[in-house]
C-alpha cells in the first residue's frame, strides 16, 4: 500500500501538488454541501419523513454536545457536526474503488487535530487573555511547565496517529488479504487445471452440493457448491489467472474496517474535540448576590 499518488500540479508558488486525498477531500466536502442543501429546503411546520430524519439527527447532534460541552457552548455543534460528517465520509469514500480515504493519509487527521488544539488555544486566550493563558502551563507549580508543554504537542499528535493509524491499518490489512488471496487462486487453479478429470469432477460436486443446498435451505452447502463449481469451471477454461477468491471476504472486511470502524473513529474523534474543547470553555460564573441583599 502506497502513499496519495499526485494527479497534477498547480504552477503557482512553486507548484501545488494535487493527490488523491486532496480530491477525495473535495469530493466529501460538495458531496456535503449538497445533502445540506437537499435536506434543509422546503422546511415546513408539518415535517415530510425526510425532514422528521433531519431533525432528528440535528437533535442528536446538540443533545451529545449539550451533554458533553455543557449548553453554554452548544454553538459548536455545527463544526463538530461537520467533522464527525467529513471523517465518515472521507473514509467511506475509499469504498468506491475509485478515489482514495482522505482519512487513510495522516495529513487529513493531522490538520483536523492541530485545528482543535488552535481552537482550544484561543478559547483560553479569551478566557484568560494571553498572559493568563500562557501562566496557566506554569499552574499548579512552575515545575510542571515541561510536562504541560509536552502535553499540549502530545494531545494532537495522539488525536491525529490514532484516526490515521486505524484506518491507514485496515486499508493495510485488506490490501495484503487482496494479494494473498490472489495468489491462493493461482495456486488452487494451477493445481486443478492440470487434470482435467479432477476439474470435472469439482464441477459436478460443485453444481451438486449447490442443487441440494437450495433444497434444504442451507447457505453453507451452497457456498461450498459455488466455490466448487467455479473453481472446476474455470479450470475446465483454463483460466488459471482469474483471483476469484478475493470475491467476497475482503468484502466482509470492507464493511468492518470502512464502515463500523470508520464510523467509531470519526466518534471518538468527535468526542475528543469536544471534551478539550469543553474544558477550555468552561460554563460562566454565576454572578453573586451583592452582599447585604435580601
Amino acid at each position: 500500500m502506497n502513499g496519495p499518488k499526485i494527479y497534477f500540479t498547480i504552477p503557482l508558488f512553486g507548484g501545488i501538488p494535487v493527490t488523491q486525498t486532496a480530491v477525495s477531500s473535495f469530493v466529501v466536502m460538495v458531496l456535503l454541501c449538497t445533502a445540506g442543501v437537499l435536506l434543509g429546503r422546503n422546511l415546513q411546520k408539518r415535517p415530510s419523513r425526510r425532514q422528521v430524519l433531519v431533525e432528528k439527527g440535528v437533535g442528536m447532534l446538540y443533545d451529545m454536545v449539550r451533554d458533553t460541552m455543557g449548553a453554554h457552548n452548544l454553538y459548536w455543534a455545527p463544526y463538530i457536526g461537520a467533522l464527525f460528517l467529513s471523517s465518515l465520509g472521507g473514509t467511506l469514500i475509499g469504498m468506491t474503488g475509485i478515489l482514495r480515504s482522505a482519512t487513510a493519509d495522516l495529513s487529513t487527521t493531522a490538520t483536523w487535530a492541530v485545528m482543535t488544539s488552535v481552537l482550544c488555544w484561543g478559547c483560553g486566550i479569551r478566557a484568560n487573555g494571553f498572559a493568563g493563558w500562557l501562566k496557566g502551563f506554569a499552574d499548579p507549580v512552575p515545575v510542571m511547565l515541561p510536562m504541560n508543554i509536552i502535553s499540549e504537542i502530545s494531545q494532537p499528535i495522539s488525536m491525529a496517529f490514532r484516526h490515521f493509524g486505524n484506518i491507514a491499518g485496515g486499508g493495510v490489512l485488506t490490501s495484503l488479504l487482496y494479494t494473498a488471496l490472489a495468489t491462493l487462486s493461482g495456486m488452487v487453479l494451477g493445481a486443478v487445471g492440470s487434470n482435467a478429470v479432477v476439474s470435472a469432477l469439482l464441477l459436478a460436486l460443485g453444481l451438486a452440493l449447490l442443487v441440494w443446498g437450495v433444497r434444504v435451505k442451507k447457505p453453507g452447502r451452497k457456498i461450498a457448491g459455488v466455490l466448487f463449481a467455479v473453481t472446476g469451471g474455470l479450470a475446465l477454461l483454463g483460466l488459471t489467472g482469474v483471483p476469484y477468491l478475493q470475491v467476497g471476504v475482503p468484502g466482509i472486511l470492507s464493511l468492518y474496517f470502512d464502515v463500523f470502524s470508520g464510523g467509531v473513529q470519526a466518534l471518538v474523534f468527535s468526542l475528543l474535540t469536544m471534551v478539550y474543547i469543553g474544558n477550555c470553555c468552561p460554563p460562566p460564573e454565576e454572578t453573586e448576590p451583592a452582599s447585604g441583599a435580601e
